[in-house]
């Protein structure tokens, strides 16, 4: 067998691929990995990235051939591809478009080219009852396929299970337009500022919408914090002219939306809604809250504000965090598939696994711009990230070996000896406004109170934390400390330093929405830092590298610093 020893790639035949980092040629090939595959691991040396079904099936929604994907392979690969690896690619990407749901002769059809394909999913069980008939020879688009009428009310039921199968379905069945709703985007900003679309966010619209197409209108664009997403997503609305109903994380992100959406569209108060617990506006734009959907006042009890996805005809809806999507909302989502749906996130992870459900219920990713892109056109700050290892008191560390399992996380994260070092880094940055940002309530306070700092937390009222959040925009706070309840959708533009002491376990998605925090445009150098304290040899430390798998994905590089309470300066 050939062996290429110049080459950055080793590829296993369960397609497992390790990169060498050192590599010459490793950013180049990082870029292209990221389009077709999932990072698994990224020590120092060799990062180990695996190919899914999943990754391919959204690499050929995109548009990217088998072919293509495998010359890229065999050309960076220390050795040949074997025969099984590049068949077992092929047929994955073969698998998607072959499946598709369409409108024909006033019915809903899943097609396919062969009768095999259709027995392949109408046979299963647990699929019986989204048919009605069998599969029969249909003429459709001018070509003789075989077809079976599926019932309009199983369209996601059917995506979602067919996608568990094996057999993912492409959806060009169309929608229904909603209510119109005429608008445009205004010219100049309040303060005067001229405004419009950057390149990309006008590129992101476009590859939802699919040239208009009956397969444009379901999906998700994933960007970057800081790049406009919302912007984004009032270009949708501004370009289907319909009634919209928009999703996201938390009441702030909500208040967010609707003074964005009047700021920047000639649409009115009368015509854009807030849906919380403390205001419920149903108007032509609605925005609202999972929380606030999927709230009911016992577990025994109904949902009662799913109401809002069909009181009236929407047009469009909008899911914000698309990543933080809570089971009941896929439910509701599932019988609402004849709406035009648009998933906004900075990364399509999802901690539980239901990325499957996001493809076939949302739709597949139709955008993704990589985060250093935008850093390099200056349109995100530039970021450096620091991890930085404290060690436990001798005391602490015995209880932490002695602990249970459950408990060694906590006492590893609420490290006392992390005080030292935030102090550190906020008199290094004592010119910047500081973030600092934890998973446990009790651990913010005291930071807070030993750094005579304000605390943000969830049983803190959304007035006030609305105050807070002004004061700090406004300079009058220059270190404000948040829980997760900012991890999303809040928008700090002065943001410049991060200071992470603790988080939701690996979380890869919630590691990358708190660099978001910083990331909005600087003036000046346009830089940003992020430093994320852990206590080294626990499973803080463990969970810090799964932590940061997707950003080293999109090609940020953490710089270790390894000291003790009073150890080296930062």
């Amino acid at each position: 067998m050939n062996y290429l020893a110049d080459r950055p790639l080793v590829i296993q035949p369960d397609r497992t691929i390790y990169v060498e980092v050192n590599h010459p040629q490793f950013e180049e090939v990082r870029q292209k990995l990221h389009l077709f595959s999932e990072l698994i691991k990224s020590p120092d040396y060799i990062h180990t990235y695996r190919i899914t079904s999943l990754s391919l099936w959204h690499a050929a929604a995109q548009g990217q051939r088998a072919e293509a994907i495998i010359a890229f392979l065999q050309d960076y690969a220390k050795f040949p591809l074997t025969t099984d690896l590049k068949q077992s690619i092929r047929e994955d990407m073969a698998k998607y478009g072959r499946l598709i749901l369409v409108s024909h002769a006033g019915h809903l059809y899943l097609m396919a080219d062969k009768v095999e394909e259709l027995l392949a999913v109408v046979d299963y069980p647990s699929l019986s009852s989204c048919f009605l008939g069998e599969p029969r020879p249909v003429v459709w688009s001018n070509e003789r396929k075989w077809g079976v009428v599926a019932r309009p009310d199983k369209r996601g039921e059917l995506k979602q299970q067919c996608i568990r199968l094996g057999h993912p379905v492409k959806d060009e069945a169309g929608y229904d337009d909603g209510e119109p709703l005429p608008c445009s985007f205004v010219s100049c900003l309040p303060d005067g500022t001229p405004f419009r679309l950057r390149d990309y966010q006008r590129e992101a619209v476009n590859a939802f919408f699919g040239a208009d197409s009956a397969y444009g209108g379901q999906g998700v664009l994933v960007l970057p914090c800081g790049a406009g997403k919302t912007v984004i997503g009032i270009a949708a609305l501004v370009r289907q002219q319909c009634a919209t109903l928009i999703m996201t994380n938390n009441a702030t992100s909500v208040r967010q939306w609707k003074r964005e959406i009047l700021e920047k569209t000639t649409l009115t108060e009368n015509e854009v809604g807030e849906y919380t617990s403390q205001v419920k506006e149903l108007k032509p734009v609605t925005v609202t809250t999972y929380h606030m959907l999927t709230y009911r006042p016992a577990q025994t009890e109904s949902f009662g504000h799913l109401h809002l996805f069909r009181y009236r005809r929407w047009g469009l809806i909008i899911y914000d965090e698309v990543h933080l999507l809570p089971a009941p909302v896929f439910r509701v989502t599932a019988e609402l598939q004849s709406t035009r749906r648009l998933g906004l996130t900075a990364t399509l992870v999802r901690e539980d696994g239901r990325e499957e459900d996001v493809f076939s219920l949302i739709g597949p990713k139709r955008y993704d711009l990589p985060w250093k892109y935008l850093e390099q056109e200056g349109h995100i700050a530039q970021a450096t990230c620091t991890e930085i290892r404290v060690g436990l008191d001798p005391f602490l560390k015995e209880a932490y070996h002695l602990a249970p399992e459950r408990h060694k996380m906590r006492i590893a994260q609420e490290n006392p000896n992390k005080v030292a070092v935030v102090q550190e880094v906020l008199d290094k940055h004592r010119d910047d406004q500081v973030l600092i940002i934890g998973q446990y309530v009790r651990q913010l306070e005291e930071l807070g109170t030993l750094l005579n700092v304000p605390v943000i937390t969830g049983k803190m009222k959304q007035e006030e934390r609305d105050r807070l959040y002004e004061r700090f925009r406004q300079g009058e706070i220059r270190v404000l400390a948040v829980s997760k309840v900012a991890n999303f959708a809040i928008d700090l533009p002065d943001a410049t330093v991060a200071i992470q002491v603790s988080g939701t376990y690996g979380s890869r998605q919630e590691e990358a929405q708190r660099l978001g925090r910083i990331l909005r445009p600087k003036p000046g150098e346009n830089k940003a830092y992020f430093y994320h304290i852990v206590t080294k040899d626990t499973k803080d430390q463990d969970y810090a590298l799964k932590r940061q798998l997707f950003l080293v994905e999109q090609g940020y590089h953490y710089e270790v610093v390894d000291c003790e309470r009073k150890g080296v300066r930062i």
